[in-house]
């Protein structure tokens, strides 16, 4: 039996926000799917997708201090499911653009190296992004604007643990 229309619409007044427009989630949800559309269509032509993008971006400003982070490292820093992460950095290695090795300390987990050619793509990458940004999200989305502050704020709340320690 199917469900009655008017009792649909009902649940929708009763339970929820309305439609779906109406509720943040869905919102971010659509923005967020838009943005990395945009992103990997203007990625195509260097041969990066949104994804390998962050990568190669995580990977990079880890690697600031000398010292190459480990995937897991790199998971954790970018909130990627850890076999999200060792299957774009498989593309990534496979393209020249990262170099994996054991990890000194733990034969088990590997660290991530960015390449010449990697980091040669990260710096022609870096401006189309930004640029995909700002047409996006426009002045709100740079740092000190009013979107990526709002957003770092309830980014910022999800490293509190329960007992109120930062993580």
């Amino acid at each position: 039996m199917k469900p009655n229309p008017h009792t649909i619409a009902a649940m929708f007044e009763d339970v929820s926000l309305g439609a779906p427009e109406r509720a943040v989630g869905f919102v971010m949800w659509r923005i967020v799917h838009r943005y990395q559309r945009e992103v990997d269509q203007a990625l195509r032509p260097l041969d990066l997708t949104h994804l390998q993008f962050v990568m190669l971006t995580l990977a990079a400003w880890q690697a600031r201090s000398g010292e190459p982070a480990t995937q897991a490292e790199l998971a954790r820093f970018g909130d990627i499911h850890p076999m999200q992460v060792s299957n774009v950095l498989t593309a990534l290695e496979r393209k020249g653009a990262i170099h994996r090795t054991p990890a000194p300390a733990n034969a088990l987990a590997k660290c991530v190296e960015i390449t010449t050619a990697g980091l040669s793509s990260l710096k022609q990458a870096l401006p189309i992004v930004i640029e995909v940004q700002t047409r996006l999200f426009g002045g709100e989305g740079r740092p000190g604007g009013s979107l990526l502050t709002a957003l770092l704020q309830i980014d910022r709340e999800d490293d509190v643990e329960p007992d109120g320690d930062a993580t």
